[in-house]
């Protein structure tokens, strides 16, 4: 069980809620932090003070003073006029994630909320209450408006949640887990509002899966290079002290490991009058090192958000003092899911480029016309490549800047917004289309490995080698390949 108390969460113990379901729950601190910020909110209504978002209206009506006997139903009305969420919701993954982070923020203490509200957020979580949150209405300032009003309206019983992959209304969702809908108080609704949890959630797990995908580029790669009979020679740790950077060593290390007794490299290294490789094979440690060291960057932007106090305003109870700020704004997540959009589509390019190699009788070292032993009457992988191309289009596409945009809202008082939540849904596509194209270079490479034969690759080359012939088989004949490569994603999925 994971104890929230405020404090940043690592993108791995997100994921074990989000996709592993672990349980999740309230630290002591947390509780006494969320106790004392509240009592301060209490006390604002108590004396009639104008503080914004405890008994003034929102945005451009923040001017409008709240009668206390309307407190409570501003919020619920908030919450219900914020639900303007459309298009498709959140995955069951990403929606455990974005409760998980949402009732960690809570769980810091300065949004003046009762513990109750934290608790019930986490109640759903666990007894598998899971609100439906749609996946577009987001700009990212002031938060994730949109999908968190949809997160909250199940908790006061309404809107819609899935419960056992059904999907019913909030009041029934919570009825059947034994829960009961909580009323909004002072500052309440607001509290569930502002944040950017839901480009934290699609961001931390579509990251996870991209921090992976660099590990296997590098199989991939060494795959390749091991079937067009190139050199390891570039991997040289004289090369790569040469310019320090942590993700090239760590490429290049992982690549030498791979590739470690190999029978196909010993097969050729006298008498090969190659005196370079293509860069596409050549400078994989460059490459794939310079992706690990931006996903890392990526991996520390959002692990220090998913502790931050994103609320407005924040209450805090050592001075009493509530001020209003913009911990809301989106920009430091946004930025890094197009940076990481950018680093992930790069790494599908230079990908395919291996597989052009790989198939084209011109490039191939040897191996025959789109790796096919019947040219002509057969296609072989020439429409693998098509699709490696069609999907790299896409996530160059996907990679023009989201965070470089801006639409002003609420009347123009919220003049600019970071347009996070569309970074996180393009980069989370970019994963996807990645992570097909690196499936279609390993099923090419497995086949161009076949005509090797009996030599063997290096030793980690030869162990991915024998997975896969488990999943796909050799293309002895035209089939099919669409299912062989989604075969393979799933395969990645589960690796490193």
């Amino acid at each position: 069980m994971i104890e929230l108390s405020g404090e940043p969460l690592s993108l791995e113990a997100i994921a074990r809620v989000a996709r592993g379901r672990e349980e999740v729950a309230l630290s002591a601190s947390a509780i006494k932090a969320m106790k004392e910020s509240r009592a301060v909110v209490e006390g604002i209504v108590h004396t009639g003070e104008p503080v914004y978002g405890v008994n003034t209206g929102f945005g451009r009506l923040a001017n409008v003073r709240i009668p206390d006997e309307d407190l409570g139903r501003l919020q619920l009305n908030l919450v219900r006029s914020h639900a303007c969420g459309v298009m498709e919701p959140l995955s069951e993954p990403e929606t455990r994630a974005l409760m998980l982070l949402r009732a960690n923020v809570l769980a810091k203490g300065y949004s003046g909320a009762r513990p109750d509200i934290a608790q019930i957020l986490v109640d759903s979580l666990n007894e598998g209450v899971y609100p439906v949150v749609p996946s577009r209405g987001s700009v990212g300032a002031s938060g994730d408006l949109a999908p968190l009003a949809h997160l909250a309206l199940v908790l006061v019983g309404e809107g819609e949640a899935f419960v056992n992959g059904r999907r019913v209304p909030g009041r029934e969702a919570l009825f059947s887990a034994g829960l009961l809908p909580i009323g909004l108080e002072a500052k309440e609704g607001l509290a569930l509002l502002n944040g950017t949890q839901a480009m934290m959630a699609v961001g931390a797990l579509a990251t996870l899966e991209a921090i992976k995908l660099a590990e296997s580029a590098d199989l991939a790669g060494a795959m390749t290079l091991e079937a067009l009979r190139d050199t390891p020679a570039a991997f040289d740790p004289r090369i790569q002290g040469a310019r320090p950077h942590a993700g090239q060593a760590a490429a290049a290390k992982h690549l030498r490991e791979l590739l470690e007794d190999s029978e196909i490299r010993e097969s050729h290294r006298e008498g090969d009058t190659r005196v370079q490789d293509a860069y596409s094979l050549r400078c994989m440690p460059q490459v794939h090192g310079a992706v690990r060291d931006a996903m890392a960057h990526v991996r520390s932007v959002l692990e220090i958000e998913s502790g931050s106090g994103t609320d407005n305003p924040l209450v805090f109870a050592e001075t009493g003092e509530v001020v209003s700020g913009g911990n809301f704004h989106g920009a430091p997540i946004a930025y890094v899911m197009d940076y990481a959009a950018i680093a992930i589509t790069d790494l599908a390019s230079i990908s395919e480029r291996r597989i052009e190699r790989l198939v084209n009788p011109d490039l191939s070292e040897g191996l025959p016309s789109f790796l096919t032993d019947d040219a002509g009457v057969q296609s072989g992988f020439m429409m693998a490549q098509v699709t490696a191309a069609a999907l790299l289009a896409e996530c160059r596409v996907l990679s023009h800047p989201s965070s470089i945009d801006n639409v002003p809202t609420s009347g123009g008082k919220e003049d600019h917004v970071s347009m996070g939540m569309t970074a996180a849904l393009k980069f989370r596509k970019v994963v996807d289309c990645a992570t097909r194209v690196l499936a279609i270079e390993f099923l090419c490479a497995a086949q161009g490995l076949e005509y090797r034969k009996p030599l063997k690759p290096g030793v980690g080359v030869q162990d991915a080698f024998e997975e896969l012939r488990r999943l796909v088989s050799k293309l002895e004949e035209d089939r099919p390949l669409g299912p062989d490569i989604e075969k393979i994603a799933g395969w990645l999925a589960t690796r490193f």
